[in-house]
């Protein structure tokens, strides 16, 4: 995700290679579960971008709703921080995932190069956005990369075009701007496979 974001490398270069950007490690290792994100390690995380004087914050994981995390978000969002968030993989019939389906957070969805929305995304009324998020070109550990797909891979595209449209007007309600932006898909109108539509570039 960090790659896809702010990648210098020349091969394979970030949406936004200039950008500073700071990752939060959030997940670890459950003997059970496996690799798993805490609600204890994400609300730290949320505190130490807040405290770095981040703008927006990429959210590329999805999980049941929570709480505490839920009320950390709208302290997020209240201090004027845009979070955007996976829609989720669960496919067309799947229960809303979180923290995408919070208030607080855009969620988005992932879609082709033809617009054709990802077979296992998520539906429903909390979606927001729609943005590329299928055969993603990304760096991998230990060098080297991959394609993958899936909601989170969305995300980072979503994010960036919202941290450039408040370097381009720290006034602009940066949401709204991205919603108007998009490029119509699916029914008329906001709906539960697209969201508002598709980012526009």
């Amino acid at each position: 995700i960090a790659s896809i974001l702010a990648s210098g490398d020349t091969r394979l270069p970030g949406l936004a290679p200039q950008a500073q950007l700071y990752a939060a490690s959030v997940f670890e290792e459950d003997a059970q579960q496996g690799e798993i994100a805490s609600t204890v390690n994400l609300v730290r995380a949320l505190d130490w971008l807040l405290a770095s004087g981040v703008d927006t914050i990429n959210l590329s994981l999805a999980g049941p709703p929570n709480r505490l995390l839920e009320v950390a978000l709208k302290q997020v969002k209240s201090q004027g921080v845009v979070v955007l968030a996976a829609a989720g993989n669960g496919g067309p019939l799947a229960r809303p995932k979180y923290p995408a389906a919070y208030d607080s957070v855009v969620a988005v969805t992932a879609v082709d190069m033809n617009g054709k929305v990802f077979r296992l995304a998520n539906r429903g009324d909390y979606l927001d956005i729609a943005a590329p998020g299928v055969n993603v070109r990304h760096a991998v550990p230990g060098g080297g990369f991959a394609a993958s797909s899936g909601t989170s891979f969305a995300v980072p595209f979503a994010t960036v075009a919202a941290a450039r449209l408040r370097q381009r007007d720290p006034s602009l309600d940066v949401v709204a701007s991205l919603y108007a932006s998009t490029v119509d898909l699916g029914p008329p109108g906001r709906d539960d496979i697209y969201g508002y539509g598709l980012l526009r570039p």
